[in-house]
Formats: C-alpha cells, structure tokens, sequence
C-alpha cells in the first residue's frame, strides 16, 4: 500500500478554492478597473513578489528550447488568455453562472490528457464529459438576478475552461524538471510581458484616482492569489500526483467561486441548481479513482 499523499491533496485544495474565491471577487474588479489593465497591474504586482524566485536553485538544469515552449505557452494558456476570458466572461454572466461553467474544468483535464498525455477515456470518463455538457448548457440558456447570460460571456467562460485544462497538462510536463517557485515567477513573467502592451493603452486614458481604497485592496489580494500563492501551491501539488487525479481537486474552483456570488448578494434558480449539480456529476464521474484491478 502506498502512503496517502495529503500534503499534495491540501495543497490542490487550497490552490483551486483560491482560485474560485478570485474568481467570484473579480466581478467587483472588473467594475472598477478596464479588462487588460486589470490583468496587467496583477502580473506587474507579482512579478515584484516573486523576484527572488526567478533565480535558478544549484540542483536544476538550465532551459532548454522544450521547457521554455512549455513555460511560453503555460503562460499565454494558462495565465494569459485564461485571464482575458474569464474577466470579459464575467462582465456578462455572474459569479454563480461562472461557477457552473467552471464545474467542467475536470472534463476538459480528461479530454486534453487523452489528446496530450494518450491517457485511456472510459464509458464514465465520457457519461462525466455529457454530464458537464448539459450543466453548461442549461446554464448558458438561464437567468440571473433578472440579467441574461449572454451567448458570448457563456462561450468566453467555456474558453477559460479549456485554457485551465491546459495548464494542468502542461503543468504536469514542466514539474518533472522545474521547481514551483520558479515555475510560478516565469510563467508570470511571460504574463506581464503579454499583456503589457494592451494594459500600457488602457492606463493610457485610465482615472487612476476613481478606484476606491477597498478596490485597490482587492487588486492587492487578487495579484498575490491568482499568480502567486494559487501557482505555488498548485506547482507543489501537482508535481506529487499524476494530471488525472489532480483533476479531482478541480471541484474546489465552482464550489468556492459559487459561495462567493452567493455572499455577495446573488440567488441562485431552480434551473441553475440542476445545471450546477449535473455539472458536478460529470466532475465526479470524470474523475473519481476507479477501483484497483484484482491481483
């Protein structure tokens, strides 16, 4: 019997209920602060925190041509455009519609790791892959609070989906050979350097006196999480497990980004409660450990 790995389960676990926290609080962001300069002040704030982990440790190899494609597209997958499409998905959804869609992360680990990692899909891999299917599309079709989701905010939402599977695949290649901390300040790093043209623009006309002290506080926090600590521990965890099986911890994201929109103000429909518990289903039937094979 091998020994239970719970370090690298809480350290999944905090990482992905994290990101569901930042996920449901960038709503309130997104109204204070244009899309791309948002995203730009993130990755400059921790590109300033992580400065020290940019130093290569004695005991790694140095880059290669491989690893810095991985790291390149890590960062344009999995900080970069994941970011661009769930602020802009969130000007036209709500926390909780957000939660239901992210619900299927977990699928598209399993679609990706098949396409990637030629991993096998089982009959309740796929039944969870429909499962999640049919919660994004009850969801995509519903209503919150009186606001429709549009078409475009459930398809930019389903877009960060795909770009978060990606960098669970990817995360997975680049711990074989890099530690966490570097990992998380260079894939930062690529993030600054992506963004910073369009975030430079928009400060350009930006008021930079109209954000509130509690808004500029939320930026702090939302910077040290989303590209710092949620990166670290994610790293840390990942390294210890197989792509598959950390998947599962994915169910903190929906959960916690849900708990979020509920805590600030929003209800929750009948329709959306059937969307989010067959979005759940799908995670479970996705990813729950099959049983061992008798000897």
């Amino acid at each position: 019997m091998h020994p239970v790995p719970w370090r690298a389960y809480a350290l999944l676990a905090a990482s992905t209920s994290l990101v569901g926290s930042y996920v449901g609080l960038s709503k309130l962001l997104v109204a204070a602060f244009p899309v791309f300069l948002l995203a730009g002040l993130r990755f400059g704030l921790a590109a300033v925190l992580m400065l020290p982990w940019l130093r290569k440790p004695a005991h790694e190899a140095p880059l290669d041509t491989r690893s810095r494609g991985l790291l390149f597209l890590e960062s344009f997958l999995g900080n970069f455009l994941f970011s661009i499409c769930m602020l802009f998905g969130l000007r036209q959804s709500s926390a909780v519609v957000a939660g239901v869609i992210m619900a299927g992360i977990p699928a598209a680990v399993a679609l990706l790791s098949r396409v990637f990692l030629r991993e096998q899909l089982s009959r309740r891999v796929l039944a969870g892959i429909a499962c999640a299917v049919g919660g994004i599309a009850l969801v995509a079709a519903g209503k919150q609070g009186g606001a429709e989701t549009t078409p475009l905010g459930a398809l930019l939402l389903l877009a960060a989906v795909f770009c978060e599977g990606c960098y669970v695949v990817i995360g997975k290649k680049l711990t074989a050979g890099l530690g966490p901390k570097r990992i998380s300040a260079l894939i930062n790093l690529w993030g600054l350097v992506l963004v910073a043209p369009l975030a430079i623009w928009q400060a350009s006309s930006f008021d930079f006196a109209a954000p509130r002290l509690q808004d500029w506080a939320l930026l702090g926090y939302y910077a040290a999480t989303a590209s710092v600590i949620t990166v670290w521990l994610w790293m840390a965890g990942l390294r210890r497990l197989p792509a598959a099986k950390a998947g599962v911890f994915m169910v903190f994201l929906p959960i916690s980004t849900a708990l979020i929109g509920l805590l600030l103000g929003e209800s929750m429909s009948t329709t959306q409660a059937l969307a989010y518990g067959l979005a759940l289903l799908g995670v479970l039937l996705a990813t729950w450990p099959a049983k061992p094979a008798p000897r």
